[in-house]
């Protein structure tokens, strides 16, 4: 295993821009023209292209929110383990949040930043992979979150940022630098101490852990128990027979 002090942390550097398309594509163009390393940060202060899962856009106000891409090393860990890599940002993301606004933050599964019910941000990993297909050679770590913005696009479901929950303003730059610093901690222990206690609090903060929901696969929309998410990043569900879904086969069905 490399030696954790031959890396930067991540943060280091840590670049603003002024208005970008998405910083996750400019992060990969970065990368490609040799431009970034393990550790640099592209901290946005507009995005205007930002991406979301499935294909979707993600709107932010200029200057009200935090959008954050991080270049990750994964060193040695395998493709396998894609979804602790994912799972080491999201509790970073939850611990952000969840200092300012409390014990109603949760991980929505797969990579969803939810308070109550309402969507306060998201994960977007992007991977260069290399080889024959099997070499992990680098992660790009998306973040979006709303900080500042009260007013949201009547098409966006249940949005909620901080100062909605809080009443008071914050800096997006800052809390970026200190949400850098939050996943290398956590980037940290996944390396020296292994998956199991950054997993053990994946599932102590999982959105509707225990409780019914609607989920949609392909036309079918059923009711089912969110039992679990595995090692793996499969969700378990029970709806008469225990079901694993992976990310992308099933959607959440929400009230709007």
């Amino acid at each position: 295993m490399p030696q954790l002090s031959l890396y930067p942390d991540l943060g280091t550097p840590f670049i603003e821009l002024k208005s970008i398309d998405s910083t996750n594509n400019y992060a990969l163009q970065q990368l490609h023209a040799g431009l970034a390393q393990h550790g640099t940060a592209f901290f946005a202060h507009e995005q205007v292209a930002g991406k979301g899962q499935r294909g979707k856009t993600w709107a932010m106000e200029k200057g009200e929110n935090l959008i954050l891409s991080l270049v990750i090393d994964p060193q040695t860990l395998s493709l396998s383990r894609q979804f602790q890599l994912s799972a080491c940002v999201a509790i970073s993301v939850f611990d952000l949040f969840s200092q300012h606004a409390g014990d109603d933050t949760r991980i929505k599964w797969p990579n969803d930043l939810y308070w109550q019910d309402r969507k306060a941000g998201g994960i977007l990993i992007e991977n260069i992979i290399g080889g024959s297909g099997q070499e992990w050679k680098w992660a790009v770590a998306g973040i979006g979150i709303n900080i500042n913005q009260v007013s949201f696009p009547a098409a966006l479901k249940n949005p909620v940022s901080l100062k909605q929950i809080t009443g008071k303003d914050f800096n997006p730059a800052e809390l970026a630098r200190e949400l850098c610093s939050r996943v290398n901690a956590h980037f940290n222990t996944l390396l020296s101490e292994g998956f199991e206690p950054i997993y053990q609090r994946y599932l102590n903060h999982l959105y509707k852990r225990g409780e019914k929901v609607k989920l949609k696969k392909d036309s079918r929309v059923f009711e089912a128990l969110i039992k679990n998410v595995t090692p793996g990043g499969l969700l378990v569900t029970e709806h008469g027979v225990e079901e694993e879904f992976a990310t992308g086969q099933v959607e959440w069905v929400m009230n709007s």
